[in-house]
Protein backbone atom coordinates (compact mmCIF):
# COMPACT_ATOMS: atom_id res chain seq x y z
CA UNK A 1 0.00 0.00 0.00
CA UNK A 2 1.36 3.41 -0.89
CA UNK A 3 0.65 6.72 0.86
CA UNK A 4 -2.19 7.47 -1.60
CA UNK A 5 -4.11 4.35 -0.64
CA UNK A 6 -3.26 2.43 -3.80
CA UNK A 7 -2.64 -1.28 -3.28
CA UNK A 8 -0.35 -3.35 -5.43
CA UNK A 9 -1.05 -7.08 -5.17
CA UNK A 10 1.05 -10.04 -6.27
CA UNK A 11 -1.01 -13.18 -5.70
CA UNK A 12 0.41 -16.64 -6.41
CA UNK A 13 -1.95 -19.59 -6.00
CA UNK A 14 -1.01 -23.26 -6.07
CA UNK A 15 -3.99 -25.37 -7.07
CA UNK A 16 -4.36 -29.14 -7.03
CA UNK A 17 -7.15 -30.87 -8.94
CA UNK A 18 -8.59 -33.27 -6.36
CA UNK A 19 -11.66 -34.06 -8.48
CA UNK A 20 -12.06 -36.97 -10.89
CA UNK A 21 -12.51 -34.61 -13.85
CA UNK A 22 -10.01 -32.90 -16.15
CA UNK A 23 -10.42 -29.11 -15.95
CA UNK A 24 -10.47 -26.91 -19.04
CA UNK A 25 -10.81 -23.67 -17.08
CA UNK A 26 -10.26 -22.20 -13.64
CA UNK A 27 -12.95 -20.12 -11.94
CA UNK A 28 -12.30 -17.57 -9.20
CA UNK A 29 -14.32 -15.09 -7.21
CA UNK A 30 -12.93 -11.59 -7.66
CA UNK A 31 -15.19 -9.60 -5.38
CA UNK A 32 -13.33 -6.24 -5.60
CA UNK A 33 -14.84 -5.87 -9.08
CA UNK A 34 -18.29 -5.52 -7.52
CA UNK A 35 -17.39 -2.10 -6.07
CA UNK A 36 -16.16 -0.51 -9.30
CA UNK A 37 -18.06 2.31 -10.99
CA UNK A 38 -19.53 -0.13 -13.53
CA UNK A 39 -20.92 -2.54 -10.94
CA UNK A 40 -21.64 -0.13 -8.07
CA UNK A 41 -22.80 3.14 -9.68
CA UNK A 42 -24.37 4.20 -6.37
CA UNK A 43 -20.93 4.67 -4.79
CA UNK A 44 -19.57 8.22 -4.84
CA UNK A 45 -16.05 6.87 -4.49
CA UNK A 46 -15.93 3.39 -6.13
CA UNK A 47 -12.93 1.12 -6.33
CA UNK A 48 -10.54 1.00 -9.28
CA UNK A 49 -8.80 -2.13 -10.60
CA UNK A 50 -5.93 -2.47 -13.04
CA UNK A 51 -4.64 -5.95 -13.89
CA UNK A 52 -0.97 -5.95 -14.84
CA UNK A 53 -0.45 -9.63 -15.52
CA UNK A 54 -2.09 -13.05 -15.26
CA UNK A 55 0.06 -16.16 -15.65
CA UNK A 56 -0.40 -19.92 -15.46
CA UNK A 57 2.84 -21.79 -14.82
CA UNK A 58 4.77 -18.60 -15.68
CA UNK A 59 3.07 -18.12 -19.07
CA UNK A 60 0.83 -15.13 -19.78
CA UNK A 61 -2.81 -16.06 -20.28
CA UNK A 62 -6.03 -14.29 -21.14
CA UNK A 63 -8.89 -14.01 -18.68
CA UNK A 64 -12.52 -12.96 -18.55
CA UNK A 65 -13.87 -10.85 -15.67
CA UNK A 66 -17.65 -10.50 -15.43
CA UNK A 67 -19.10 -9.10 -12.21
CA UNK A 68 -17.32 -11.13 -9.50
CA UNK A 69 -16.55 -14.12 -11.78
CA UNK A 70 -12.96 -14.38 -13.00
CA UNK A 71 -12.44 -17.17 -15.55
CA UNK A 72 -9.16 -18.44 -16.93
CA UNK A 73 -9.51 -20.72 -19.97
CA UNK A 74 -6.77 -23.38 -20.15
CA UNK A 75 -4.76 -24.24 -23.24
CA UNK A 76 -4.26 -27.74 -21.83
CA UNK A 77 -6.45 -29.48 -19.28
CA UNK A 78 -5.44 -29.90 -15.66
CA UNK A 79 -5.73 -33.60 -15.06
CA UNK A 80 -6.87 -35.18 -11.78
CA UNK A 81 -4.23 -35.12 -9.01
CA UNK A 82 -2.12 -32.60 -10.98
CA UNK A 83 -1.07 -29.17 -9.72
CA UNK A 84 -0.82 -25.82 -11.41
CA UNK A 85 0.35 -22.37 -10.32
CA UNK A 86 -1.56 -19.19 -11.16
CA UNK A 87 -0.13 -15.71 -10.66
CA UNK A 88 -2.05 -12.43 -10.61
CA UNK A 89 -0.53 -8.94 -10.55
CA UNK A 90 -2.85 -5.96 -10.17
CA UNK A 91 -3.39 -2.55 -8.56
CA UNK A 92 -6.59 -1.46 -6.89
CA UNK A 93 -8.11 1.15 -4.62
CA UNK A 94 -10.80 0.55 -2.03
CA UNK A 95 -14.23 2.13 -2.32
CA UNK A 96 -15.62 4.41 0.34
CA UNK A 97 -18.83 3.13 1.96
CA UNK A 98 -18.20 -0.22 0.36
CA UNK A 99 -19.51 -3.53 1.64
CA UNK A 100 -16.83 -5.24 3.77
CA UNK A 101 -14.08 -4.27 1.29
CA UNK A 102 -13.94 -0.57 2.08
CA UNK A 103 -12.07 2.56 3.09
CA UNK A 104 -13.61 4.14 6.19
CA UNK A 105 -12.08 7.43 7.28
CA UNK A 106 -8.35 6.77 7.52
CA UNK A 107 -8.75 3.00 7.81
CA UNK A 108 -8.74 0.24 5.20
CA UNK A 109 -10.60 -3.04 5.43
CA UNK A 110 -9.48 -5.78 3.06
CA UNK A 111 -12.09 -8.53 2.79
CA UNK A 112 -11.95 -10.93 -0.18
CA UNK A 113 -9.39 -8.66 -1.83
CA UNK A 114 -7.58 -11.45 -3.73
CA UNK A 115 -8.75 -13.95 -6.38
CA UNK A 116 -10.49 -16.75 -4.45
CA UNK A 117 -10.74 -20.14 -6.12
CA UNK A 118 -14.28 -21.47 -6.27
CA UNK A 119 -15.02 -25.02 -5.14
CA UNK A 120 -15.52 -27.73 -7.75
CA UNK A 121 -18.26 -30.31 -7.25
CA UNK A 122 -20.81 -32.35 -9.19
CA UNK A 123 -18.58 -32.02 -12.28
CA UNK A 124 -18.71 -28.22 -12.39
CA UNK A 125 -17.40 -25.09 -10.70
CA UNK A 126 -19.60 -24.14 -7.76
CA UNK A 127 -19.78 -20.42 -8.54
CA UNK A 128 -23.07 -18.67 -7.92
CA UNK A 129 -24.26 -15.17 -8.80
CA UNK A 130 -23.09 -12.38 -6.48
CA UNK A 131 -25.62 -11.32 -3.84
CA UNK A 132 -25.52 -8.05 -1.94
CA UNK A 133 -26.88 -9.63 1.24
CA UNK A 134 -25.43 -12.80 2.66
CA UNK A 135 -22.25 -14.60 1.65
CA UNK A 136 -22.48 -15.61 -2.00
CA UNK A 137 -18.93 -16.98 -2.11
CA UNK A 138 -17.65 -20.30 -0.85
CA UNK A 139 -14.03 -21.43 -0.56
CA UNK A 140 -12.23 -24.45 0.82
CA UNK A 141 -9.62 -24.56 3.56
CA UNK A 142 -6.21 -23.33 2.37
CA UNK A 143 -2.76 -22.36 3.61
CA UNK A 144 -1.66 -18.73 3.21
CA UNK A 145 1.54 -16.73 3.31
CA UNK A 146 1.19 -12.95 3.22
CA UNK A 147 3.96 -10.40 2.85
CA UNK A 148 2.97 -6.77 3.35
CA UNK A 149 4.43 -3.26 3.10
CA UNK A 150 2.26 -0.41 4.45
CA UNK A 151 2.93 3.28 5.24
CA UNK A 152 4.55 4.10 8.59
CA UNK A 153 1.55 5.71 10.27
CA UNK A 154 -0.55 2.53 10.01
CA UNK A 155 -0.79 -0.74 11.92
CA UNK A 156 -2.06 -4.06 10.61
CA UNK A 157 -4.54 -6.49 12.18
CA UNK A 158 -5.42 -9.72 10.42
CA UNK A 159 -6.36 -13.38 10.50
CA UNK A 160 -2.82 -14.08 11.75
CA UNK A 161 -2.58 -15.05 15.41
CA UNK A 162 0.88 -13.47 15.62
CA UNK A 163 0.02 -9.84 14.87
CA UNK A 164 1.52 -7.36 17.33
CA UNK A 165 0.37 -3.88 18.23
CA UNK A 166 1.63 -1.63 16.89
CA UNK A 167 2.72 -3.78 13.99
CA UNK A 168 5.82 -3.45 11.90
CA UNK A 169 5.18 -1.70 8.61
CA UNK A 170 6.88 -4.44 6.67
CA UNK A 171 6.49 -8.08 7.50
CA UNK A 172 4.96 -11.44 6.69
CA UNK A 173 2.85 -14.08 8.33
CA UNK A 174 1.64 -17.57 7.58
CA UNK A 175 -1.68 -19.13 8.53
CA UNK A 176 -2.79 -22.65 7.68
CA UNK A 177 -6.11 -24.38 7.23
CA UNK A 178 -8.39 -21.33 7.02
CA UNK A 179 -11.15 -20.48 4.56
CA UNK A 180 -9.97 -16.92 3.90
CA UNK A 181 -7.73 -14.13 5.14
CA UNK A 182 -8.92 -10.71 6.32
CA UNK A 183 -6.68 -7.68 6.88
CA UNK A 184 -7.46 -4.29 8.35
CA UNK A 185 -5.00 -1.41 8.13
CA UNK A 186 -5.70 1.09 10.89
CA UNK A 187 -4.47 4.59 11.67
CA UNK A 188 -4.08 5.41 15.38
CA UNK A 189 -6.80 3.10 16.74
CA UNK A 190 -7.70 2.88 20.41
CA UNK A 191 -6.56 -0.46 21.77
CA UNK A 192 -7.56 -2.80 24.61
CA UNK A 193 -5.89 -6.13 25.39
CA UNK A 194 -7.26 -8.88 27.62
CA UNK A 195 -5.59 -12.26 28.03
CA UNK A 196 -6.68 -15.43 29.81
CA UNK A 197 -6.00 -19.15 29.34
CA UNK A 198 -3.36 -18.44 26.67
CA UNK A 199 -5.80 -16.60 24.39
CA UNK A 200 -5.51 -12.83 23.83
CA UNK A 201 -8.56 -10.71 23.02
CA UNK A 202 -7.53 -7.51 21.22
CA UNK A 203 -10.15 -4.78 20.73
CA UNK A 204 -9.52 -1.95 18.26
CA UNK A 205 -11.84 1.06 18.15
CA UNK A 206 -11.87 4.38 16.37
CA UNK A 207 -13.64 6.37 19.11
CA UNK A 208 -12.26 7.49 22.47
CA UNK A 209 -14.38 5.04 24.48
CA UNK A 210 -11.90 2.82 26.29
CA UNK A 211 -14.41 1.82 29.00
CA UNK A 212 -16.79 0.39 26.40
CA UNK A 213 -13.92 -1.42 24.71
CA UNK A 214 -12.94 -2.96 28.06
CA UNK A 215 -16.52 -4.14 28.56
CA UNK A 216 -16.51 -5.65 25.08
CA UNK A 217 -13.23 -7.44 25.79
CA UNK A 218 -14.75 -8.89 28.98
CA UNK A 219 -17.85 -10.15 27.15
CA UNK A 220 -15.74 -11.49 24.28
CA UNK A 221 -13.44 -13.43 26.57
CA UNK A 222 -16.36 -14.85 28.56
CA UNK A 223 -18.11 -15.96 25.34
CA UNK A 224 -14.90 -17.40 23.89
CA UNK A 225 -14.31 -19.43 27.06
CA UNK A 226 -17.91 -20.65 27.06
CA UNK A 227 -17.73 -21.79 23.44
CA UNK A 228 -14.44 -23.55 24.04
CA UNK A 229 -15.83 -25.39 27.06
CA UNK A 230 -19.12 -26.34 25.43
CA UNK A 231 -18.24 -26.79 21.74
CA UNK A 232 -14.51 -27.30 21.31
CA UNK A 233 -11.09 -25.59 21.24
CA UNK A 234 -10.57 -22.26 19.49
CA UNK A 235 -7.67 -22.93 17.10
CA UNK A 236 -5.71 -19.68 17.55
CA UNK A 237 -3.97 -17.93 20.43
CA UNK A 238 -5.45 -14.54 19.52
CA UNK A 239 -8.81 -13.07 18.50
CA UNK A 240 -9.04 -9.54 17.12
CA UNK A 241 -12.21 -7.41 17.33
CA UNK A 242 -12.31 -4.32 15.10
CA UNK A 243 -15.15 -1.96 15.97
CA UNK A 244 -16.92 0.60 13.83
CA UNK A 245 -17.57 -1.54 10.77
CA UNK A 246 -20.27 -3.92 9.61
CA UNK A 247 -20.72 -6.98 11.83
CA UNK A 248 -18.87 -9.78 10.08
CA UNK A 249 -16.81 -12.86 10.81
CA UNK A 250 -13.43 -13.96 9.47
CA UNK A 251 -11.02 -16.60 10.81
CA UNK A 252 -9.25 -15.16 13.85
CA UNK A 253 -10.76 -11.68 13.50
CA UNK A 254 -14.22 -10.09 13.52
CA UNK A 255 -15.67 -6.66 12.82
CA UNK A 256 -18.69 -5.18 14.59
CA UNK A 257 -20.64 -1.94 14.71
CA UNK A 258 -23.46 -1.88 12.18
CA UNK A 259 -25.61 -4.05 9.92
CA UNK A 260 -25.22 -3.38 6.18
CA UNK A 261 -23.98 0.19 6.57
CA UNK A 262 -26.92 1.24 8.74
CA UNK A 263 -26.38 3.51 11.73
CA UNK A 264 -24.12 2.29 14.52
CA UNK A 265 -25.88 0.02 17.00
CA UNK A 266 -26.23 0.62 20.75
CA UNK A 267 -23.56 -0.57 23.17
CA UNK A 268 -25.65 -3.57 24.29
CA UNK A 269 -26.48 -4.52 20.71
CA UNK A 270 -22.79 -4.16 19.89
CA UNK A 271 -21.87 -6.65 22.62
CA UNK A 272 -24.51 -9.08 21.31
CA UNK A 273 -23.11 -8.68 17.80
CA UNK A 274 -19.62 -9.45 19.06
CA UNK A 275 -20.84 -12.68 20.69
CA UNK A 276 -22.61 -13.71 17.48
CA UNK A 277 -19.53 -13.08 15.34
CA UNK A 278 -17.34 -14.98 17.83
CA UNK A 279 -19.71 -17.96 17.53
CA UNK A 280 -18.87 -17.95 13.81
CA UNK A 281 -15.31 -18.93 14.70
CA UNK A 282 -16.85 -22.39 15.19
CA UNK A 283 -19.71 -22.29 12.68
CA UNK A 284 -18.10 -21.17 9.42
CA UNK A 285 -14.40 -20.91 10.31
CA UNK A 286 -13.98 -24.42 11.77
CA UNK A 287 -17.12 -26.29 10.68
CA UNK A 288 -17.59 -25.23 7.09
CA UNK A 289 -20.65 -25.05 4.84
CA UNK A 290 -21.60 -23.55 1.50
CA UNK A 291 -22.91 -20.16 2.60
CA UNK A 292 -24.85 -19.62 -0.64
CA UNK A 293 -26.76 -22.90 -0.64
CA UNK A 294 -26.74 -23.77 3.08
CA UNK A 295 -26.38 -20.44 4.90
CA UNK A 296 -28.47 -21.64 7.83
CA UNK A 297 -25.72 -24.06 8.86
CA UNK A 298 -23.49 -21.19 9.92
CA UNK A 299 -25.95 -18.36 10.68
CA UNK A 300 -28.53 -20.55 12.40
CA UNK A 301 -25.88 -22.40 14.39
CA UNK A 302 -24.14 -19.14 15.35
CA UNK A 303 -27.48 -17.80 16.62
CA UNK A 304 -28.09 -21.10 18.38
CA UNK A 305 -24.68 -20.98 20.10
CA UNK A 306 -25.20 -17.32 21.01
CA UNK A 307 -28.55 -18.10 22.64
CA UNK A 308 -27.00 -21.10 24.41
CA UNK A 309 -24.39 -18.74 25.88
CA UNK A 310 -26.98 -16.26 27.15
CA UNK A 311 -29.49 -18.77 28.50
CA UNK A 312 -27.08 -21.22 30.14
CA UNK A 313 -27.00 -18.96 33.20
CA UNK A 314 -30.80 -18.77 33.47
CA UNK A 315 -33.40 -21.20 34.78
CA UNK A 316 -35.09 -21.58 31.41
CA UNK A 317 -34.95 -25.13 30.17
CA UNK A 318 -35.39 -24.58 26.42
CA UNK A 319 -35.10 -20.97 25.17
CA UNK A 320 -36.13 -21.77 21.60
CA UNK A 321 -38.99 -19.30 21.22
CA UNK A 322 -36.66 -16.30 21.00
CA UNK A 323 -37.72 -14.54 17.85
CA UNK A 324 -40.94 -13.77 16.04
CA UNK A 325 -41.80 -16.81 13.96
CA UNK A 326 -42.09 -16.25 10.20
CA UNK A 327 -44.86 -17.84 8.20
CA UNK A 328 -44.38 -21.44 7.15
CA UNK A 329 -44.18 -20.28 3.54
CA UNK A 330 -40.49 -21.18 3.17
CA UNK A 331 -37.96 -23.59 4.61
CA UNK A 332 -34.66 -22.39 6.13
CA UNK A 333 -32.19 -24.10 3.77
CA UNK A 334 -32.96 -22.53 0.42
CA UNK A 335 -30.18 -20.80 -1.56
CA UNK A 336 -29.94 -17.19 -0.42
CA UNK A 337 -31.23 -15.83 -3.75
CA UNK A 338 -34.57 -17.59 -3.16
CA UNK A 339 -35.53 -15.32 -0.27
CA UNK A 340 -36.94 -11.83 -0.57
CA UNK A 341 -36.48 -9.38 2.31
CA UNK A 342 -37.19 -12.15 4.82
CA UNK A 343 -33.85 -13.95 4.53
CA UNK A 344 -32.86 -13.27 8.13
CA UNK A 345 -36.19 -14.46 9.57
CA UNK A 346 -35.59 -17.92 8.17
CA UNK A 347 -31.81 -18.37 7.97
CA UNK A 348 -31.05 -16.75 11.34
CA UNK A 349 -34.27 -16.92 13.34
CA UNK A 350 -36.38 -19.90 12.37
CA UNK A 351 -33.38 -22.19 12.01
CA UNK A 352 -32.31 -21.34 15.56
CA UNK A 353 -35.83 -21.90 16.88
CA UNK A 354 -36.10 -25.27 15.17
CA UNK A 355 -32.69 -26.37 16.43
CA UNK A 356 -33.95 -25.69 19.96
CA UNK A 357 -37.10 -27.67 19.14
CA UNK A 358 -34.88 -30.73 18.68
CA UNK A 359 -33.86 -30.47 22.35
CA UNK A 360 -37.27 -29.61 23.80
CA UNK A 361 -37.96 -33.21 24.85
CA UNK A 362 -34.40 -34.50 24.70
CA UNK A 363 -32.59 -32.91 27.61
CA UNK A 364 -32.74 -29.18 26.90
CA UNK A 365 -29.65 -27.02 27.36
CA UNK A 366 -27.38 -29.76 28.70
CA UNK A 367 -28.20 -32.04 25.79
CA UNK A 368 -27.59 -29.16 23.38
CA UNK A 369 -24.07 -28.77 24.77
CA UNK A 370 -23.37 -32.49 24.40
CA UNK A 371 -24.71 -32.40 20.85
CA UNK A 372 -22.44 -29.49 19.86
CA UNK A 373 -19.35 -31.15 21.32
CA UNK A 374 -19.95 -34.30 19.27
CA UNK A 375 -20.83 -32.24 16.18
CA UNK A 376 -17.58 -30.28 16.55
CA UNK A 377 -15.43 -33.38 17.02
CA UNK A 378 -16.85 -35.02 13.91
CA UNK A 379 -16.90 -32.06 11.52
CA UNK A 380 -14.06 -29.74 12.60
CA UNK A 381 -12.19 -28.48 9.53
CA UNK A 382 -14.63 -30.30 7.28
CA UNK A 383 -17.62 -29.20 5.26
CA UNK A 384 -21.17 -30.45 5.57
CA UNK A 385 -24.55 -29.71 4.01
CA UNK A 386 -28.17 -30.06 5.13
CA UNK A 387 -28.35 -33.71 4.17
CA UNK A 388 -25.28 -34.53 6.27
CA UNK A 389 -26.68 -32.56 9.21
CA UNK A 390 -29.90 -34.60 9.01
CA UNK A 391 -27.96 -37.85 8.76
CA UNK A 392 -25.86 -36.95 11.82
CA UNK A 393 -28.83 -35.76 13.88
CA UNK A 394 -30.91 -38.85 13.12
CA UNK A 395 -28.00 -41.07 14.17
CA UNK A 396 -27.27 -38.97 17.30
CA UNK A 397 -30.87 -39.10 18.55
CA UNK A 398 -31.68 -42.49 17.01
CA UNK A 399 -34.56 -40.97 15.03
CA UNK A 400 -36.56 -43.40 12.91
CA UNK A 401 -37.95 -40.94 10.38
CA UNK A 402 -37.70 -37.32 9.16
CA UNK A 403 -40.64 -35.93 11.09
CA UNK A 404 -38.43 -33.64 13.20
CA UNK A 405 -37.20 -31.91 10.04
CA UNK A 406 -40.36 -31.72 7.99
CA UNK A 407 -41.73 -28.25 7.36
CA UNK A 408 -38.50 -26.36 8.05
CA UNK A 409 -35.88 -28.19 5.95
CA UNK A 410 -35.93 -29.21 2.32
CA UNK A 411 -34.70 -32.79 2.48
CA UNK A 412 -34.30 -34.01 -1.11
Amino acid sequence: MNTNGVFHIESTIKIKNTSADAWNELVFYFIPNMSTKKNAPQLEYPSTINFKKVEINEKNVSFKLDKDTLKLPLSSNIQPKKETVVHFSYDFTLPEKGLRLTKSGNNYFLAQFYPMLATYRNHKWNKEKYQLRGESYHTGFSDFKITYDIPKEFTITSTSQNDEYPSENRGSFEINNVKEVFISILKNPKFVLKKENNVSIRVFGMENDIELYKEISDVALDALNFFQQNIGPYPFKQLDIVLGEMGMEYPGIITAGSIYNSQQVSSEALKNMVVHEIAHQWFYAIISNDSFNDAWLDEGFANFAESLYYFSSTKEKVPYNLIKRPSKELVVNLPIDKYRNNQSSYIYGESMNMLWKLFEKRGGINKAKEFLKTYYQLYKFKELNTQEFVRFTKAYFNLKDNSDFEGWLKLN
